[in-house]
């Protein structure tokens, strides 16, 4: 199809175009490499997910089976560091040794500390749940907070100590 002079073609037409053909490559290429069907189903929709993205960034990619191929190629390397980030917390989890034999005892210290967190300003609070409980990185909390990134890591900081004096202060009246 010829276009005007100084109009590009769609790279979302393009990749719609090439979706049949290139779908079985792509899933192809993902199972032979991870050996799970629905983790290659998980990775492969990722894949085009995040190819109709970058179409719509400018300038557009080249759209083509071989691109597809690299941008799933990246999306599985994303998930094998993310699987070894959990897996690396897990088990610097599981060697920590055991500071309580008891069962009750952590039981009581999550009681403790849930305590604690709502005898604390509610800015003091809202900023430790969002980036801890909720697991938000600092940008993300400085967002909802309406904070800079730099405000928001100094909060935290003081929240992180308000939080420990209020916990050490409420264990040492318990014991």
């Amino acid at each position: 199809m010829n276009l005007p002079a100084g109009v590009e073609p769609d790279p979302g037409a393009a990749l719609l175009a090439l979706y049949d053909a290139a779908l079985p490559e792509v899933y192809g290429y993902l199972l032979s490499r991870c050996g799970q069907r629905a983790l290659a189903e998980d990775l492969t929709a990722e894949t085009f997910l995040a190819a109709v993205e970058a179409t719509g960034k400018r300038p557009p990619p080249e759209v083509s089976t071989a691109w597809l191929v690299g941008v799933a190629r990246h999306k599985l390397a994303d998930h094998w560091r993310r699987t070894e980030r959990e897996q690396r917390g897990l088990r610097v989890v599981h060697s920590r040794p055991e500071e309580h034999d008891d069962p009750w005892d952590e039981r009581l210290d999550v009681m403790t500390a849930r305590e604690v967190l709502t005898g604390l300003g509610p800015h003091h609070r809202g900023a430790l749940i969002l980036r801890y409980l909720d697991g938000l990185p600092v940008p993300e909390v400085a967002k909802l907070l309406g904070r800079t990134v730099h405000a928001t890591e100094a909060l935290l900081v003081r929240a992180r100590k308000a939080f420990k004096d209020a916990y050490e202060s409420k264990e040492g009246r318990d014991v």
